[in-house]
């Protein structure tokens, strides 16, 4: 039998005018970890969708358990021992979590579904996974870290041995991803063979063996992950070096654009004040929970506001529905692109054009077909968005480009405030360095920008202030001259120290 339980040679996969693999080989053993790594674009998801039967290939070898696959399908793929965890979440809402982790091979006694077996045996893999969880809670009152642990159980309670990670931890918390990591070492130890898959490298050094990269569609190198280092690595992604990570530009603060004063907005949005200027950029940071996100859906409208002042260029704004937020000149792209951010079904043109009907229709409402193209040609030439046409459904794009579309829907805008939530999510370097760079321009046009991050040195690398929240409220206030990560974490675990505190007291 040969030693790799995943084996890939000369593969092939080509969509009309887009060569999405061409000649890509790989291999997996037993017990390791490979990182897949590579630009959004690169291929990634293609094999990964061959190797869980999603996709056909067009030629090339593929072998799993030393056999060699000619058909495979995901109902195939699943009985062979492949389990996919995807990066977008794929739970039923309104189902428990036990009822989503046996979801298609649920318990059955005399004919009648058997939610307390179900639940038992539940209770045993979150147990065995060190996941803190009820097997009954409905899944969506978990917030979206917690979801993405049930994603995890989920795909464990299959008789697997090949796991493939998308971009497991892109919603996790510090001590989630920790937790997750010692599973993965855990599952390595198990014999478990486990492709991983991110554009956190840093994440690397924790649980990979080797590296596999692949870009534009082809096989770049493989190597053992302590025989390189992260610039090379990141080299070999892009092409090119990159010199610097996170481009900082420096303008002369001017007038004040925003203000805030004692805005409330449900329990994660208590009594907020901030100010936000001219040419700068604000970054929001906290824990997983703290209110970042449901504060900047308050100041786009998409949640009501209960009490509180909202002041652009001087003047107070009645925001009740996301179109006050745009007509006032306040644009955000969120965090849940596919969700909030774009029209799936839609393709590209339609996608950018959308918020921008305003100035591409005529006095009778028709749309005017070659500014639409013009927006969409500029705005793909500016953000580097790889695509075979911009009629292209935005479902079939990358997640980097899909959010290069979310962000450049609203660039064409004249807005006066930016609002990005976790804008980098699932984006690979060179793509997040293009981001920072559009928040740079924006900047030096001196329009406000405000955005939220996970990412402790993202926060450090782009902010000139540093807006810190926990358990609904604003913690902290940093200027980036003073900024750490400690001072930030400080703030960011304010409330839960005091309530440790008078816990023991």
């Amino acid at each position: 039998m040969s030693e790799y339980i995943v084996e890939v040679k000369h593969l092939c996969k080509e969509f009309p005018g887009v060569k999405a693999l061409d000649d890509v080989s790989f291999n997996l053993k037993q017990g390791e970890v490979v990182a897949l790594l590579g630009e959004n674009g690169a291929g990634k998801s293609t094999l990964v969708k061959i190797l869980s039967g999603v996709y056909q290939k067009d030629s090339g070898e593929l072998k799993l358990f030393g056999k060699e696959i000619h058909y495979l399908t995901p109902k195939r793929a699943q009985e062979l021992g492949i389990a996919i965890i995807h990066q977008e979440l794929h739970l039923c809402s309104h189902l428990t979590v036990a009822e989503n982790i046996f979801l298609g091979r649920e318990k059955v006694k005399f004919g009648v579904l058997s939610n307390k077996d179900m639940n038992v045996e539940a209770a045993k893999i979150l147990a065995k996974l060190n996941i803190d969880l009820s097997p009954e809670t409905i899944v969506e009152d978990l917030p979206v870290s917690k979801q993405q642990m049930v994603e995890i159980a989920k795909a464990l309670c299959f008789n697997a041995k090949i796991l493939i990670m998308d971009e497991p931890t892109s919603s996790l918390t510090s001590k989630e991803i920790e937790d997750l990591f010692a599973i993965i070492n855990s599952l390595k130890k198990e014999g478990y063979g486990i492709i991983y898959i991110t554009h956190r490298l840093e994440e690397l050094e924790y649980i990979a063996d080797r590296v596999t990269i692949l870009r534009d569609g082809r096989f770049v190198t493989s190597m053992n992950f302590k025989d390189t280092t992260l610039p090379e690595i990141i080299s070999n992604m892009v092409g090119r070096e990159i010199k610097e990570k996170y481009p900082r530009i420096n303008c002369n603060r001017g007038k004040k654009i925003l203000e805030v004063r004692n805005l409330n907005a449900g329990k994660l949005v208590r009594n907020i004040s901030f100010d936000l200027y001219e040419g700068e950029i604000v970054g929001f940071a906290g824990l997983v929970g703290a209110g970042r996100t449901e504060l900047t859906k308050a100041l786009f409208g998409a949640n009501p506001i209960e009490s509180g002042e909202i002041i652009l260029d001087g003047k107070k704004l009645n925001i009740r529905r996301p179109i006050d937020a745009i007509n006032a000149g306040i644009a955000c792209a969120p965090e849940d692109r596919k969700k909030e951010g774009l029209c799936i079904k839609l393709s590209i043109r339609e996608n950018i054009s959308l918020p921008n009907l305003d100035s591409l229709c005529n006095k009778f409402g028709i749309v005017n077909r070659n500014k639409e193209k013009e927006l969409t040609k500029s705005m793909a030439k500016k953000l580097r968005i790889k695509m075979a046409s911009d009629l292209t459904n935005a479902e079939n794009l990358s997640g980097g480009n899909q959010q290069k579309v979310v962000v450049g829907r609203w660039l064409a805008r004249n807005s006066r405030v930016v609002i990005f939530d976790e804008p980098t999510r699932g984006i690979d370097v060179a793509a997040k360095v293009e981001i920072y760079n559009l928040m740079n321009e924006l900047k030096r046009q001196g329009i406000g920008v405000m955005f939220v991050s996970s990412e402790m040195p993202e926060i450090l690398g782009i902010s000139d202030r540093i807006f810190v929240m926990c358990e609904g409220r604003i913690t902290g206030e940093l200027d980036i001259s003073e900024a750490t990560q400690d001072k930030i974490m400080e703030y960011a675990t304010r409330f839960e120290k005091k309530e440790i505190n008078s816990r023991t007291a």
